[in-house]
């Protein structure tokens, strides 16, 4: 029995490495620079070693999403707790989703396609389904009316998600504003759209 859980323990490990070397290739060259030999290299393996592991270079960019979207759901979730108020947790889930971005520049560019030779669209998998769930979670609690449709929160999730992804996407892409200006941008965007919910 332990020969067998240190085999999988050595795998685990095997499949994390390979994760992180893509990793870091496309955070020092770009997500356009990963390459099967590249991670090879990387790691002190032959190409065909990793193939044992995934089966293609879009696997590997698969878990990556993935992982990237379970990060940023556990980030969401602590900055949901640090507050009781509705509205307040619901700012400081933006804030939070805001800060991963910037700080997960790479893993945030390859879940969402910014800027990347994208070949799958990642954002359908239900580890990012996960972040709608908890964000339309908080809305809820703060409609107008005491059942909103899930149409409702729907509507006011996918507003205040444009406005943020669309103001992290700008950063990442043409220009970085100072962390006041996109703030106050974020800001404006939730609270406006909890003052003022859609019909």
């Amino acid at each position: 029995m332990e020969v067998k859980e240190r085999r999988l323990r050595l795998r685990e490990e095997s499949r994390t490495s390979i994760l992180q070397a893509a990793l870091s290739i496309a955070r020092a060259h770009g997500w356009q620079a990963v390459s099967m030999r590249k991670i090879a290299e990387m790691i002190a393996h032959t190409p065909p070693v990793i193939y044992d592991y995934f089966l293609n270079k879009d696997a590997i960019l698969m878990d990556l999403a993935k992982m990237g979207f379970l990060q940023l759901g556990r980030q969401l979730q602590k900055a949901q707790q640090e507050h009781s108020l509705p509205e307040k947790q619901l700012e400081s889930m933006w804030m939070a989703y805001r800060d991963y971005a910037f700080a997960e520049k790479e893993l945030y560019r390859l879940m969402f396609g910014i800027g990347t030779p994208a070949c799958c669209d990642y954002s359908n998998m239900p580890e990012a389904d996960a972040l709608a769930d908890l964000f339309g979670n908080v809305i809820r609690q703060i409609q107008p009316t005491d059942q909103p449709s899930d149409e409702q929160v729907s509507i006011a999730y996918t507003s205040m998600w444009a406005s943020v992804h669309g103001l992290i996407s700008l950063n990442l892409v043409y220009r970085q504003n100072s962390s006041g200006f996109n703030q106050q941008v974020l800001l404006n965007a939730v609270r406006n759209l909890t003052a003022s919910p859609a019909e």
